[in-house]
């Protein structure tokens, strides 16, 4: 059993910046990719971004590439979100995900693990 909690959601202005944070806990695995999707109201749950288990490999959808940068440390099996020039298109649940593969995708299917998920929430 593996345990994913986010945090760091908020209300933003349009432009400013917000950082997520996910801290996994219970069995993890070194080998594990992990990825950020995000869910607006009445919408599909959608890829964000993604990031291999050593973190050498970063993955991300055109709606947010130039503007989300995604990270992690593995001595503190952590992932983070660091979400810039943030747009009222942005405002979602944002949750992150595991899946016991190097590698990541863009399929929420695809993932094993979730956590309960953060509300970003960007104004005007």
């Amino acid at each position: 059993q593996v345990q994913l909690v986010e945090s760091g959601g908020g209300l933003v202005q349009a432009g400013g910046s917000l950082r997520l944070s996910c801290a996994a806990s219970g069995r993890t695995f070194s080998v594990s990719a992990m990825g950020w999707f995000r869910q607006a109201p009445g919408k599909e749950r959608e890829f964000v971004a993604g990031i291999d288990w050593s973190g050498g490999y970063r993955d991300y959808a055109d709606s947010v590439k130039g503007r989300f940068s995604i990270s992690r440390n593995n001595v503190k099996n952590t992932v983070y979100l660091q979400m810039n020039n943030l747009k009222p298109e942005d405002t979602a649940v944002y949750y992150c995900a595991t899946r016991k593969v190097p590698g990541p995708t863009r399929g929420p299917g695809e993932y094993d693990y979730w956590g309960q998920g953060t509300q970003v929430t960007v104004s005007s």
